[in-house]
């Protein structure tokens, strides 16, 4: 079901297991001034979430963010044709069969002047076959000063089950905003991230959207500055 979180921002959340665990995973949903629909990180849809959705606005842009998120995009674009399917670069060749309209090539840039996107350099994470490039494109939505992420970094507290939280405490991403240390050890370009961390903070926001865990909504900058200076071990 769609989540209002505030003006013309709305997520969807639904469970999703990785490896047993139940670590849940999350779509943003953002209207544009012209009332189109742009769908990041899309999830299963469902009669109730197909309906919200459609009472919202015209889903008009479906988003694949990096190299991971991509598995309900395809059905999300067949059901919604008319939809233009942006994917990070790089998913093209990894799913060959997915009919991507247009590859988020740039490394950087703004979607109809209300929402900016930027590439998150030098980011790797380990997989089912090892360390890989994430290749993930992180957004800010201007009007409700939002910083949406989707695998960049997790916020698992105590609204998730036992084992998950006992998880996010070994590798380090419980209660804090930040990736874990699986994505430290894989990740080599630091300089590359911390480039990319450096230009994030210099967007004014004061919300996090994460794809896995839950919302931050209190001293969210302060806190992705400092989940990053454990990641990066250095000052920003």
């Amino acid at each position: 079901m769609l989540r209002e979180i505030d003006t013309n921002l709305w997520v969807a959340e639904q469970p999703l297991k990785y490896l047993g665990l139940n670590v849940g995973t999350r779509m943003t949903v953002i209207r544009l001034e012209n009332g189109k629909i742009v769908l990041i990180s899309p999830v299963e849809m469902n009669e109730i979430l197909l309906a919200q959705l459609n009472t919202i606005g015209r889903v008009s842009y479906i988003i694949a963010p990096n190299l991971s998120h991509y598995l309900f995009a395809a059905k999300c674009k067949s059901i919604y044709p008319q939809a233009e399917f942006w994917a990070a670069a790089g998913l093209e060749v990894k799913q060959p069969k997915l009919k991507i309209d247009r590859l988020m090539g740039d490394r950087q840039g703004t979607m109809f002047e209300e929402l900016d996107y930027l590439l998150f350099e030098g980011f790797r994470t380990f997989g089912l076959t090892g360390a890989s490039p994430l290749n993930e494109y992180v957004f800010f939505h201007r009007q409700s000063q939002t910083l949406i992420l989707t695998d960049t970094a997790f916020h698992f507290d105590e609204s998730f089950p036992s084992i998950t939280r006992f998880l996010a405490q070994t590798i380090g991403s419980y209660n804090k905003l930040r990736p874990s240390w699986l994505e430290k050890l894989a990740t080599r370009a630091t300089e590359k991230v911390k480039q990319s961390v450096r230009q994030v903070l210099e967007w004014n926001f004061q919300r996090v959207i994460v794809a896995h865990g839950s919302l931050v909504s209190t001293d969210a900058k302060q806190k992705f500055k400092e989940g990053y200076e454990w990641f990066l071990e250095c000052n920003l």
